[in-house]
């Protein structure tokens, strides 16, 4: 038996949108077992082996979840990652993990990278991390987001293809063929690049990827899996072909228009804006790997991201916490609240990366929230974040103890 007592903590309950004073929260093998008010603790709450930690002043809240990251992504030349050992991607993998758990973020949804074998790792612990939902390799047609040939090369296999950042397929056949690979391989939901991207070489922005009949049959194929499709999008073209065909979440959605958000609500799909990345890129992409030749596309989406989330945000779109950074750039991963907060209420901010985006993982009950039966995925703050968002964007500075599956990975209480 493994018994951890939080006691006499501020409880944010996201659900409610309200924080209630003077809580204990009782965690039992990995399991939160009781939320309650202080001072109706269980009769074993003595015991020999107990961990208690008395926490008045402090904010307890849910382990935060980033729904699109990359964790290989080591670089933003992405090329790097076909060329490199697999065995060296995977060990910077396991450092920007780590990192990642240390700001808070106890759950992750990773958008190209990440396989079934880091995904052991860390449930076995022998990596530090969040826990990790994986789509394997991204679906890519030749010329497309995930292909990072340069114009003059032919050669598409490399050293680390296997394990790679996406997958070249062309044709129904080929793409049925790959999410059935990706879903042998344990994939969590299944990634397809539906448009231009910034750090692939030889395509546009205002680019659309996969036929319709390609598209569909990825999603059917995922959908007879029981799982479903994410994809990467700008334009509102690709955004609203890609929700009619059925795809569930939507990555980035710079770009969309008055139709697009008509066709969210429709067909009750997620959006996923990713506004920090911009925004880092812009400041650092080349010095961090991005290639000077594609670096101009950043211009390209930088000042529309805000626009957009708003726009989502006062129509009623599903919207989930993520910010798609790359190399260096992965240390920004909680300014997203920041740029958020600019458009968004605190609680919306905070329900992004919490509540709503354990609905996209279709993991309601168990993650994104402090409640029994649920994953002791568990973050204590500094400050009152529905009232201040720097307490989250500021993880140096606020950030006091983490705790996932009921084990304690950081702790700062003085």
């Amino acid at each position: 038996m493994s018994l951890l007592l939080l006691n006499r903590v501020g409880l944010l309950d996201v659900r409610a949108g309200r924080l209630l004073p003077d809580m204990c929260v009782v965690v039992r093998d990995g399991l939160i077992e009781r939320v309650q008010p202080a001072g109706l603790e269980p009769p074993e709450a003595q015991a020999e082996g107990v961990v208690r930690l008395e926490l008045g002043g402090l904010t307890l809240m849910p382990g935060l979840i980033d729904a699109h990251v990359h964790v290989m992504a080591w670089t933003a030349n992405l090329r790097e990652l076909l060329n490199a050992s697999p065995h060296y991607n995977a060990l910077r993998a396991a450092e920007i993990m780590r990192g990642m758990l240390l700001r808070g973020f106890t759950t992750v949804r990773d958008a190209a990278g990440a396989d079934f074998g880091l995904k052991r790792a860390v449930e076995e612990g022998w990596v530090l991390g969040p826990r990790l939902y994986i789509c394997g390799r991204a679906l890519s047609q030749t010329g497309g987001h995930g292909d990072s040939r340069a114009a003059g090369e032919v050669v598409l296999e490399t050293v680390s293809s296997p394990v790679a950042f996406s997958r070249v397929v062309d044709g129904v056949a080929e793409v049925r063929r790959a999410v059935r690979e990706e879903v042998r391989r344990g994939a969590d939901q299944i990634k397809l690049m539906l448009g231009g991207g910034i750090a692939s070489p030889t395509d546009r922005l205002t680019n659309d990827q996969f036929s319709l009949e390609e598209i569909r049959a990825a999603v059917e194929e995922a959908q007879m899996a029981d799982l479903y499709v994410m994809a990467h999008a700008y334009t509102a073209r690709a955004v609203n072909r890609a929700i009619a065909l059925g795809v569930r979440s939507l990555e980035h959605c710079n770009l969309i228009d008055e139709r697009s958000l008509e066709l969210f609500l429709q067909h009750g799909a997620w959006m996923v804006p990713t506004l920090v990345t911009y925004q880092a890129l812009a400041q650092e992409g080349v010095e961090g790997g991005l290639p000077k030749e594609v670096a101009h596309k950043v211009e390209l989406v930088l000042d529309q991201g805000l626009g957009a989330l708003e726009r989502a945000y006062r129509a009623g779109v599903n919207l989930a916490y993520g910010t798609d950074l790359l190399g260096a750039m992965h240390r920004y991963q909680s300014l997203e609240f920041r740029l958020r907060a600019q458009v968004q209420p605190n609680l919306e901010v905070i329900r992004a990366a919490t509540l709503y985006a354990a609905r996209l993982l279709r993991a309601e009950g168990r993650l994104g929230e402090v409640v029994p039966g649920a994953y002791a995925d568990l973050i204590v703050l500094e400050g009152n974040p529905l009232e201040d968002i720097r307490v989250l964007a500021e993880p140096e500075k606020h950030l006091r103890l983490v705790v996932k599956g009921g084990r304690i990975y950081h702790q700062a209480l003085g």
